[in-house]
Formats: C-alpha cells, structure tokens, sequence
C-alpha cells in the first residue's frame, strides 16, 4: 500500500517525460542500498522466505527471481536479495559495449499494469561485467543472460555470445541464451533450428572446456512468446538434444492483445509487451514447453506475474522457478514475497513435483 500510494506516483513524477529516468534512479538507490551490508542483512531477515529448490544442479534459497533487463550490468547485485529474491538475471549483456536504442525507449501502460521497451541491449559490455562481478558479493544465485551486439552481423553472431560466455564464465552459475529479443535487427533469426543448434553446441562445448569437473555451467535458452507452436517445437528439439539444460519461458511479445482501452493509444510504441497482458500467454507457452520436453527440461516461466496466484499458475503449468520485472514496477517489492509464497505452495501442493531432484542440470549435464 505505502509503494503504490506513496513510492509509485513519486517514482512516475520524476520519469515523467521519460520513465527510464525512474528506472535509473531505482538502480541507483539500490547500488547505495547494497553498499550498507548491515542494512541489506536486516532487511534479508525481514523479507525472506525460504523454500530451498534445487534446479539446473543449483540450490536456490527460493523459486522467485528477478528477471533479465532490470539490472543489465549488475550495479546493484547486492541488494536483490534484501528483497527476497531466491536469485537474479543479470543482462542482457553483450560483448560489445553499446547504447542502446534512441531514447525515449521505455513506456508506461499503468491501466494495463505494463511496459513497452524497446531498449536494444542497453549494457557496458561483457568485460566489464566482468571486471565488477570479480569483486562482488554475493549471497543468492546469480544467472547471466547474454546477447548478441548490435554492431555484429548475423552470421558473426556466435563469436559474440562465444566471447562473452569466456569473459564471463566464472562469475555467473547459469548463462541464458537471449535469441528473442524484439529489438536488436534480426536476432530473433536465432532461434531458427540450425543457428541455435550451432550456438548451444559450441557454448555446450566451451562451458565443459572452461569447467574443472567437466561438468559445465547450465545453459538456458529464452524463447519467444510469438513464435509458432511448430517453431516452438524445433527450438525445444534444439535445446533437447544439444546441452541445454533449461528453457526459459518466455521473452517480451510484439503482440498487442489484452490491453486497456486508456492504454491504446501507447501500444502503437514499437518494442516488446511485458507485464500483465502476458499472463496467459506465457501460461500457455509454460504449459506448451512442459508437454514438448515431458518434463526432460527445467522451466524459468516469466511473464504476467503481478500476484502470489500468478506464480502458482505458472509453477502449475510446469515451470520449477519463475521471473519477474515488470509486476515489481507496479506492485513494489511486497510482490517479491508474494509470488514466494505462490511458488512455495504450489510446489508443494504438486504431488508429483520432483523435476529438479530428477533433473538437475536438465539436457547433457551429469
């Protein structure tokens, strides 16, 4: 109640000609937050909640993370779990540094409870995530999602996530594969079965290459919300049968359905769709990958979560963590806690939950 009537209008009146300005404040509110270890402790006991799982061969405190785009270069790493995350994506990030998409690039669609983006990989580039994450602390699980850059051509595409996944290795404990954002030229090209099959072949081989037991860093592929069911399937083979451990479902949509009436005139912003509106969307994508893998392959369900009941829809459907970003813009950090206690239930009432125990670093991994 305090966030949405206090905290959320002043949060809209400083971005109010441009939202990333909030966006950035945040951030920068957080980084301070996470350089007061007493602080962050305390407000670690108080927000909490523990449901340890084990998925992709890692331990999480809890099955609720904070989705890849809010934090992109891992400024406020220390401070996520003060929330309660269970554990934080960071990125997307590339190889290259790079600015991103012409601003204004975010917008705000409040009736629907969501956001337009059209940032473009917005990042400081891989090195020097690198450089920071080398002495950050850390208490949760951290995943690194990474991208191609702009600047490289599509056929180079894999030199990019190769060179990142290297600079990065050490410091992230699962890399997801982002071939679905909406908004760098043709990179949803990726997820054509022959171009994704050769980038997880060759990440598959780099992550047992660069691993001391030769057991690799879980890899995980992000999917969009608009391709076909049968491109789905390809994709979902791919991830099958060349070392992926774990999809994540699903990606930001070009879609436009599900919108208020209020919020109309502002979806015709070009980008990608997230927050409410994809709720049952990505429920459907969740459940679709479910059945496609027979359970073969863990699933991050993201999307549309803005409720403790979201979350329990989407662990429901076949998902053994969830994300979320945009529902925390709209509901505050009490949703964090929410969506805990959603998962945590739901998990429990599963009679036959046991994917994570049965498959812990999904496809190739031992």
């Amino acid at each position: 109640m305090f966030y949405r009537q206090m905290v959320r209008p002043m949060l809209y009146r400083m971005g109010r000609g441009d939202p990333e300005m909030a966006h950035e404040r945040t951030l920068e509110w957080l980084k301070g937050l996470g350089e007061k270890p007493a602080l962050v402790n305390a407000l670690n006991r108080v927000n909490a909640v523990r449901d340890p799982c084990r998925v992709f061969g890692i331990d999480f405190p809890n099955a609720v993370g904070l989705a890849a785009g809010m934090d992109k270069d891992g400024t406020a790493l220390a401070a996520w779990p003060a929330l309660g995350f269970g554990f934080v994506e960071l990125g997307t990030v590339t190889w290259w540094a790079q600015n991103g998409n012409p601003r204004p690039r975010l917008y705000r669609l409040p009736e629907s409870q969501a956001l337009i983006n059209r940032m473009g990989f917005n990042n400081e580039g891989a090195q020097a995530m690198a450089d920071r994450l080398a002495n950050a602390p850390r208490s949760i699980p951290v995943g690194i999602s990474i991208g191609k850059s702009k600047s490289t051509p599509l056929e180079q595409a894999l030199d990019d996530y190769v060179a990142s996944f290297n600079a990065l290795h050490r410091y992230g404990d699962y890399f997801a594969i982002n071939v679905s954002s909406p908004n760098t030229p043709g990179l949803r090209k990726l997820q054509d079965a022959q171009q994704l099959a050769q980038i997880l072949k060759e990440l598959y081989y780099e992550a047992k290459r660069l691993s001391p037991t030769g057991r690799g860093k879980p890899l995980l592929v992000k999917l969009a919300p608009d391709l076909t069911e049968h491109a789905m399937a390809e994709a979902i083979e791919v991830c099958l049968n060349n070392g992926a451990s774990g999809i994540i479902a699903a990606n930001t949509t070009l879609g436009r359905d599900g919108l208020a009436a209020s919020d109309l005139d502002r979806s015709a912003q070009s980008g990608g769709l997230s927050g409410k509106p994809l709720r049952l969307i990505n429920k459907a994508v969740v459940s679709f990958v479910h059945r496609e893998t027979a359970g073969r392959l863990p699933i991050i369900g993201v999307g549309g979560i803005t409720s403790g009941s979201d979350a329990a829809e989407l662990i429901d459907a076949g998902a053994s963590l969830v994300q979320l970003y945009t529902g925390l813009v709209y509901q505050g950090p009490t949703l964090v806690r929410k969506a805990a206690r959603g998962a945590r239930k739901q998990l429990q009432e599963r009679a036959s939950y046991s994917a994570p125990q049965q498959h812990p670093q999904g496809g190739g991994y031992v």
